[in-house]
């Protein structure tokens, strides 16, 4: 049985070394467009490789799936994170949860995931072919032609696995599959706005972003950068609207809720009463909310409270307007930015394609998909590799 992988990403290669591991007598070959292997987990993380995620139950993972949800629940209860750290652990590779559940190698990098894949690919007689350009793919009788810039291959199945291919996607729909559209996601918002000028660095625990005029609203860590807001929570915003924020051109206003956790009228009566309780200190020295203290000087500033005003002489005006910029403040966002670490798209093969408990593809036989290639995406923290793992292994069980 000759089996070919389209796609050296962690999809692909998962699903080559699995398969080669549990049919010895298929001969399994990897074909990758470029000369490196292993892209996306060698950057992920910052090099770490965040591997998966602590949350065990199904019913708890599919909510960071906003393309594939409930669809990937029998998935998950095909191959779970449970099951992904022990075929690592199994295989000398330990890992470890940090407190926001998100899972790393013990050692910190991500070429020690690199190393034990491509450990077993050789164990298992895994052939690879680099800078392997594959022009087309059809179906001939029983087999399948892989073409190829150099050569015309063929073979009994085929794995798609080339994560967010916009020549994958062309080649599939000359096969016939039905493509979704595909938009960016997990990407941060450019803001050019004097309130976070030169704050880059800064950062909120419990922060709180809505879009206006839409529904969609977020709570999590948020980042000051160089460009304008990022963080999980303007992360995960930008993957569960990426379809609404695309049709708005990457050009909307979002309201920031800085603490987070308190709303307006809660963090007025909290500043009347330290007002009340604390005359005599200076506002510029006593920053509340546990903001950061370079960011409480900014916005007062921008409330044209001075440097000398202590707390008993905050005017109404001066404090309905501090607690207007800290728990509603108003940022147009200009466009996006997105990042290899954080590089997903939205879209991609229709799951109605696909027989996801094979990952087959329901009017093809012998074709199968996973990873990116699908219409299926998450969030950050693990998830999207573990779509790939349980994916790569339910093909590995179903070839």
């Amino acid at each position: 049985m000759k089996i070919i992988i389209i796609g050296g990403g962690a999809a692909g290669f998962f699903t080559a070394i699995n398969i080669a591991e549990k049919h010895p007598n298929y001969q399994v070959t990897i074909l990758e467009k470029t000369g490196k292997l292993l892209q996306k987990v060698k950057v992920s993380g910052g090099g770490r490789c965040n591997v998966t995620n602590a949350r065990t139950q199904p019913s708890e993972l599919v909510k960071f799936y906003p393309r594939g949800n409930k669809k990937l629940h029998p998935l998950f209860k095909q191959f779970s994170t449970e099951d992904m750290v022990a075929w690592l652990n199994a295989r000398g590779v330990s890992t470890k949860a940090e407190d926001d559940l998100r899972m790393f190698p013990t050692t910190d990098s991500s070429q020690t995931i690199i190393d034990c894949f491509l450990d077993q690919a050789r164990k298992f007689g895994v052939e690879i072919k680099l800078n392997q350009v594959v022009k087309e793919l059809k179906q001939s009788g029983n087999k399948w032609i892989i073409q190829t810039a150099d050569e015309s291959l063929e073979a009994d199945k085929v794995v798609v696995a080339t994560g967010a291919s916009p020549a994958t996607w062309s080649m599939l729909q000359k096969v016939g599959l039905d493509i979704t559209e595909i938009v960016p996601s997990l990407f941060t918002f450019n803001i050019k706005d004097n309130r976070i000028k030169d704050l880059q660095g800064i950062s909120f625990e419990h922060a709180t972003v809505k879009v206006t005029g839409t529904k969609l609203v977020e709570q999590g860590p948020l980042l000051i950068t160089h460009w304008g807001l990022s963080g999980p929570a303007i992360l995960k915003l930008s993957s569960w609207g990426a379809y609404e924020l695309n049709e708005l051109g990457y050009k909307f206003d979002i309201l920031v809720n800085f603490p987070g956790e308190l709303s307006p009228d809660d963090a007025r009566v909290h500043l009347l009463k330290y007002r009340e309780a604390n005359p005599k200190r200076k506002v510029i020295n006593y920053p509340l909310f546990d903001l950061p203290k370079r960011f409480w000087e900014r916005m007062l500033a921008y409330c044209e409270v001075s440097e000398q005003t202590p707390y008993g002489e905050l005017s109404k005006k001066q404090l309905n307007k501090l607690v207007e910029e800290l728990c509603q403040g108003r940022y147009a966002v200009d466009g996006k930015s997105t990042f290899k670490e954080e590089f997903v798209t939205a879209g991609g093969v229709s799951l109605s394609e696909v027989d996801l408990s094979r990952f087959e593809a329901r009017r093809f036989p012998g074709l199968y998909l996973a990873g990116e290639v699908l219409d299926i995406d998450a969030l950050t923290g693990g998830f999207n590799f573990q779509a790939c793992w349980s994916a790569g292994w339910v093909i590995s069980e179903s070839v």
